[in-house]
């Protein structure tokens, strides 16, 4: 079942895209940053490595294992290789992503 993680302030500190690069560098992840427009969506697909799917402003919905999971701000969620999900814009702002990937 996908687990959805929050940013949490506490022990992270304010939401930024410096802290959340270096929260998932901390990880092992490799850190790539993406614009979509309002209407992108994914349809569904695999990836060949462990990913984690980061959102820094705007609103992204995923697809996986039967779930529908609304990603915002400071979400994140883990997508593992070989597994089939689907994603999609929502609204009208730009999703701001983070996609960090783990090929090992």
């Amino acid at each position: 079942m996908p687990q959805l993680q929050h940013w949490n302030e506490t022990e992270d500190g304010p939401l930024s895209e410096a802290a959340l690069i270096d929260k998932l560098e901390r990880q092992g992840y490799s850190v790539n940053r993406y614009v979509y427009a309002p209407g992108t969506v994914f349809p569904p697909h695999t990836h060949a490595v462990d990913k984690i799917d980061a959102v820094l402003s705007g609103r992204f919905r995923l697809e996986m294992e039967g779930q529908r999971l609304i990603l915002e701000p400071g979400d994140s969620l883990a997508v593992p290789r070989g597994v089939v999900h689907s994603a999609e814009v929502v609204g009208d702002d730009p999703v701001v992503s983070l996609d960090a990937v783990r090929p090992w």
